[in-house]
């Protein structure tokens, strides 16, 4: 069971990193056609805007989705450490 949430998982963070990813593509198309307030309610518009939202939507995507991986890259080093010690246990 436990290999099931685990194997989900991998494929959920696949898919929310592709959802991310579209998610700062449209922010930075909304911006740079002037489609965005700011939270002071201010208009975000412009070529400069949506680059900004891109590049820095770019690197969270990236924070997020290594953080993800990392912690799956971590579980499977464990598991793969724990099967190693258990054959070379009864030697």
């Amino acid at each position: 069971m436990r290999d099931f949430f685990i194997s989900a998982f991998e494929k959920l963070v696949g898919v929310i990193v592709v959802v991310l990813s579209l998610l700062v593509l449209l922010a930075a198309g909304a911006a740079m056609m002037g489609g965005l307030t700011g939270p002071d309610g201010q208009q975000v518009s412009g070529v400069g805007a949506g680059i900004a939202i891109l590049i820095l939507g770019i690197v969270y995507v990236i924070f997020v989705g290594g953080a993800m991986y990392l912690g799956l890259g971590i579980y499977q080093n464990t598991r793969r450490t724990a099967e190693l010690l258990e054959r070379m246990a009864p030697r």
